[in-house]
């Protein structure tokens, strides 16, 4: 899942494999993917979805303390999924036409900067 992660570090030495933190939908929200990222110490901002929330409360005490969930958080998931989804509008980049990874980068840059500019 998050162990092909790496992010290079500025001063040099062993890329960054954990992420700061993590926002999901409420696809996301199984036990197993909570336990993952609590295993790893990841802070996350996934919904729990009604069903779980009252499954949690039937089973009373011992059905676990409830999730915790930051709604600020959780609204900047939804601005960049809107961003990509505007990126995804750019034909070059919905069908990765660039062969080279160096190339699509460019691209993705390129269509962002288009986005930017754009009144």
């Amino acid at each position: 899942m998050l162990e092909r992660v790496r992010v290079a570090r500025a001063g040099g030495g062993h890329p960054r494999t954990r992420p700061d933190h993590l926002g999901g939908d409420k696809a996301y929200s199984s036990r197993r993917n909570r336990r993952y990222l609590r295993r790893r110490h990841i802070t996350h901002t996934i919904p729990e979805p009604r069903d779980q929330r009252a499954n949690r409360r039937r089973r009373g005490s011992k059905g676990g303390r409830p999730t915790s969930f930051d709604k600020a958080l959780y609204k900047r998931r939804n601005e960049v999924e809107r961003t990509i989804n505007r990126l995804k509008n750019f034909r070059a980049l919905a069908t990765r036409y660039d062969k080279r990874a160096y190339v699509f980068h460019g691209t993705v840059t390129l269509a962002a900067i288009r986005l930017w500019l754009r009144p």
